[in-house]
């Protein structure tokens, strides 16, 4: 019971209106509204502390000659030092930076102060009324009754304090009052504790409406600076934090991580499912962030699904990776949405201020980078900033810049790379890869370059010179070899695909079922329905279609019931582990007793040795692919090569 009865008492003493009846708030809230009540005691303070000294001086004035002369002095002398201490150091505080919130102390102490500067105003009656003159006597009372009207107007935001101040003051003078036998005193009685209870009701009308005010405007301020879909703060509320703690940072040589996290195939997984699916997909991640990060880090979704962590304690390298590896490993497990599970991969990118960064811009565009390397170069789901990184950003912003004339001065070009039927061992087709050879950077890597073309649109007109040019050289060879090229997911949304394929078959005179298109599960999740229409529409015409990568997604035997499949193949992975890992060689077993079971052809893919090479006979693979086979060569080394020059059947037994 004592430490309940405590508790409300610092409850009281620290502002709070619930014993007056008014609203209750709760942390941090509260601490938001103590500081503003502090700012505008802060404001008033200074002007309020000046009228203390204007009035102890009228005081001594009032006195002066008479035989109390000395001890109004010394009485006022103590309220115009502490007057001027005060004031002083309220002009201090309320020109530096106004704090965003403030403690229960801090209010308690302001509460305490008042008691003090209110009970020495209420000493002023007690020891000096009863003797004085009337002259004084109606000094006295006017100073006193002014004192209360100015404490409640200064401390008219918190009534505790207002109480605390204009209290002792109305007790003393009562008492003064009551010790003074004259019939005029009861009515004065009488008009002060009027004035005071009229006070007192409309500093606590004002203090009640002013926190109501500012609840409302707090609730509307957070709703502007709160995502809707996830309650996490949105992108404005995060560049507000970013500021404060690159300021904070800056004023007390602190430094702190930024974070930007990012999951992989989310567009993938909105595409195929819908938004309704996606935003639920977004509200587990931001559950899961939540439960993987810590009480201090500020989390924030910034849009789409990218999200931001600024981690301002425990901040040194290897505690960050620590994070964020929290944060990716809470992704792969399945998200279980109306009955689906749904799996998604995440990526960090990390920078450190002020050492990478010591304005919110420069720190923006480093993490940007590190996720950017994280999420499209392989190099890891978790990358820290590098001072190279800013290389490589100039690099691609070079490669946007040079891709788009590319194309129109003959940069670009296909090599082919063969298929060996593994029962004749004939060469059956080829594989049409992309190659770029910037006339300064030399080849640029396939794997660099298509996301860059995915990203800024020229995707579907590379893709459309790349199936005419590689129908048009199909069309030179014999009539038995295929060609195969891969369409990426964003060619896969183009409507116009189907077109430009019919128009390149047409205008090369190729037969269609010489065409092979090849699909990976990542592009069918991202635009399942529609690919499989476009797909079927093309198996109509005859144009084959094989599954690339096969293995290393999440449904593939799903794409293998649906879709039209002529062909599929093994990943390289398995492949090159199979001699050496007894799973792998299980699993290249089992795809292809499956993949015959469904009448659909096999190619391995990633073939280096010739052991590797027996082992896929003997399990009865169909087509083997690598540099065992062939290496990817140019259009003009293709007749050699089908001649036996490059590569040799008797190599291969």
């Amino acid at each position: 019971m004592q430490r309940l009865d405590a508790a409300r008492l610092g409850d009281l003493l620290a502002g709070d209106l619930r014993a007056f009846g008014g609203p209750s708030t709760v942390e941090p809230l509260a601490g938001r509204i103590r500081a503003e009540q502090v700012s505008i005691v802060l404001r008033n303070t200074p002007l309020v502390m000046l009228a203390n000294i204007l009035n102890a001086a009228v005081f001594v004035m009032a006195l002066w000659g008479s035989p109390e002369q000395t001890e109004a002095i010394l009485w006022a002398s103590g309220i115009i030092v502490a007057a001027a201490v005060v004031g002083l150091k309220a002009r201090s505080s309320f020109q530096s930076v106004k704090p965003r919130s403030v403690s229960r102390r801090t209010t308690q102490n302001l509460v305490r102060n008042a008691f003090l500067f209110g009970t020495w105003w209420g000493a002023l009656p007690v020891l000096f009324f009863g003797g004085a003159a009337s002259a004084v006597q109606v000094v006295i009372t006017c100073l006193s009754a002014g004192m209360i009207a100015g404490g409640a107007a200064s401390f008219s935001t918190i009534p505790i304090a207002a109480v605390a101040y204009t209290l002792p003051i109305f007790v003393g003078s009562m008492l003064a009052i009551a010790r003074v036998e004259d019939a005029v005193n009861l009515p004065v009685a009488i008009l002060i504790m009027s004035y005071a209870t009229t006070l007192f009701r409309a500093v606590l009308a004002h203090a009640f409406e002013f926190t109501q005010r500012f609840i409302l405007q707090a609730e509307g301020e957070r709703a502007i600076r709160r995502d809707v879909l996830t309650s996490l703060p949105n992108r404005f509320s995060f560049n507000e934090r970013l500021e404060n703690a690159i300021a904070n940072a800056t004023q007390f040589d602190q430094k702190f991580a930024l974070l930007l996290f990012n999951i992989n195939n989310f567009k993938n997984v909105n595409d195929r499912f819908g938004r309704a699916m996606a935003d639920a997909v977004l509200v587990e991640v931001a559950a899961r962030i939540r439960k993987a990060t810590r009480e201090s880090d500020c989390i924030a979704r910034l849009e789409g699904a990218e999200f931001a962590i600024i981690a301002s304690r425990d901040c040194r390298p290897d505690q960050i990776r620590s994070l964020a590896k929290q944060i990716t490993d809470a992704m792969p497990a399945p998200f279980l949405i109306e009955g689906r599970e749904l799996y998604c991969k995440a990526s960090v990118g990390i920078a450190f201020a002020p050492s990478d960064g010591s304005d919110a811009n420069q720190l923006l565009r480093c993490v940007d980078t590190a996720l950017y390397r994280a999420t499209t170069l392989g190099a890891g789901p978790i990358q820290f900033f590098r001072a190279t990184d800013d290389e490589a950003a100039v690099r691609r912003h070079a490669l946007e810049r040079d891709l788009a004339s590319a194309l129109a001065n003959n940069q670009l070009s296909l090599a082919f790379q063969p298929f060996l039927d593994l029962g004749s061992d004939r060469i059956r087709g080829f594989e049409a890869l992309l190659r770029w050879r910037h006339p300064t950077l030399g080849a640029i890597q396939p794997s660099e370059f298509i996301p860059i073309a995915e990203d800024i649109g020229l995707i579907h007109d590379i893709g459309h010179w790349a199936i005419k040019s590689a129908c048009l050289a199909a069309a030179q060879w014999p009539c038995d070899l295929r060609v195969a090229v891969n369409l990426s997911v964003v060619q896969l949304k183009n409507k116009a695909l189907l077109d430009g394929i019919l128009t390149a078959l047409s205008d090369a005179g190729l037969e269609p079922k010489r065409l092979e298109v090849e699909v990976t599960e990542s592009v069918l999740i991202s635009n399942f329905e529609d690919a499989i229409a476009l797909l079927q529409s093309l198996s109509f015409l005859s144009v084959t279609v094989a599954l690339d990568d096969f293995g290393t997604g999440y449904s593939s035997l799903t794409y293998l019931r649906k879709l039209p499949l002529s062909r599929l193949k093994i990943d390289r992975s398995f492949v090159q582990d199979m001699l050496t890992d007894l799973d792998c060689a299980a699993i290249v077993r089992s795809l292809v007793a499956l993949a015959h079971e469904l009448r659909i052809d096999v190619t391995a893919e990633g073939v280096e040795t010739l052991e590797q090479l027996e082992y896929l006979r003997r399990v009865r693979c169909d087509e083997a692919q690598g540099y065992l086979i062939g290496k990817p060569v140019p259009i003009d080394d293709i007749p050699a090569l089908l001649r036996g020059r490059l590569v040799r059947n008797d190599a291969l037994e």
